[in-house]
């Protein structure tokens, strides 16, 4: 089954010019990946510092499997050093599970 992964951010101040460029790199590389589906990026209407990724994989073992790589993590700890505070993780899945 599909999942929706949001991942939320708050980028220092002065910073998104350099997260955008961290960001747009771990969605070239998760495109390789097996079960990537699609993401976009979304910033905050009353503060543009809050940026939300959403992720779509073909099932949650495809996401951790990414999420959890070693391709990934070199990435993360450089967006990490952009942020104000941790980086948030909330997983979905399509529809309903009834």
């Amino acid at each position: 089954m599909a999942v929706k992964v949001l991942i939320k951010r708050k980028v220092k101040e002065g910073k998104l010019n350099e997260a955008s460029k961290l960001l747009t790199k771990a969605r070239y590389n998760a495109m390789g990946q097996q079960g990537y589906i699609s993401s976009e990026t979304l910033s905050g209407c009353d503060d543009p510092n809050n940026v939300v990724v959403v992720s779509m994989w073909q099932r949650i073992e495809n996401w951790n499997q990414w999420k959890n790589g070693d391709l990934r993590a070199e990435n993360e700890t450089a967006v990490e050093a952009l942020l104000d505070g941790p980086t948030e993780y909330e997983t979905y899945n399509l529809g309903l599970q009834l």
